[in-house]
């Protein structure tokens, strides 16, 4: 099945106008020359509709707290202050962005999105300007806020506890998967501690459904189809500019 875009440039309200802008300067044609490809049309297919949040000054303060509890859930746990700094660092840019939308469910944070304003394409395609840096990074798209929703619709029906939420974060954050791990063994026995405690809580707070600890990790498997960037750029870009926000991240877990 094809899931690409069948939206064609052709589908521009007025393609006569955007091909007499775009090459207004053609005496340099390396340096000025608007490219079309890298610009979000007004594409109606979730895969290639941006978006944004619709109420940013207060879903993005609700995020912004959300991110800070769980940075510092890693903080707290004695375990993960055990293994070497490399080894953080990269099981915190593995699972940062998961452990978030794991905060996000259990916070219910929920939001809304509009179409990205069309506005800002026109000024860049008026101002004949290069590639922005906004515009190398990847835009929220509706597909991938869908996928995100999903997600979260799917753990509010489970109804975690706050144990289930606890030691299904075990589970996120110590990944014997992450590649180039010193302490790859030791992390792989804290996550199985975790996969049995969260087990065990379930199996305590639900002693008449067998089936809830496979669920409860199907679900959790629709963590890694999201990805980073979509958190990032939808959650937090409107507050952090132009920093990198793993950087940020890293500064917030290894302040002592």
């Amino acid at each position: 099945m094809d899931n690409g875009c069948h939206c064609s440039a052709e589908s521009l309200s007025n393609p006569i106008l955007f091909k007499i802008l775009s090459q207004m300067d053609n005496s340099k044609p390396n340096q000025n020359s608007f490219n079309y490809n890298s610009v979000p049309h007004r594409c109606n297919c979730e895969l290639r509709r941006t978006v944004c949040l619709k109420r940013p000054s207060e879903i993005c303060k609700e995020a912004s707290a959300v991110l800070v509890k769980t940075i510092q859930f890693m903080k707290n746990l004695p375990a993960f202050n055990q293994m070497p700094p490399n080894d953080q660092f990269s099981l915190l840019k593995s699972c940062w962005a998961p452990l978030f939308i794991l905060g996000l469910a259990q916070e219910h944070v929920d939001f809304e999105v509009m179409d990205t304003p069309a506005d800002s394409m026109l000024k860049k395609i008026l101002l004949n300007r290069q590639e922005s840096s906004e515009m190398e990074r990847d835009q929220p798209t509706m597909a991938g806020v869908s996928k995100l929703k999903s997600c979260l619709k799917k753990f509010w029906s489970l109804d975690l506890s706050p144990k289930e939420y606890a030691y299904l974060k075990g589970t996120t954050i110590f990944n014997p998967d992450v590649p180039d791990l010193k302490a790859a063994l030791f992390v792989e026995g804290l996550q199985q501690e975790a996969q049995h405690a969260l087990r065990d809580v379930v199996q305590l707070l639900h002693p008449g459904d067998q089936e809830r600890f496979a669920r409860v990790l199907l679900t959790a498997s629709m963590l890694q189809s999201i990805t980073p960037s979509l958190i990032s750029e939808l959650f937090f870009r409107p507050v952090i500019g132009q920093a990198d926000l793993l950087e940020l991240l890293v500064d917030m877990l290894f302040c002592r």
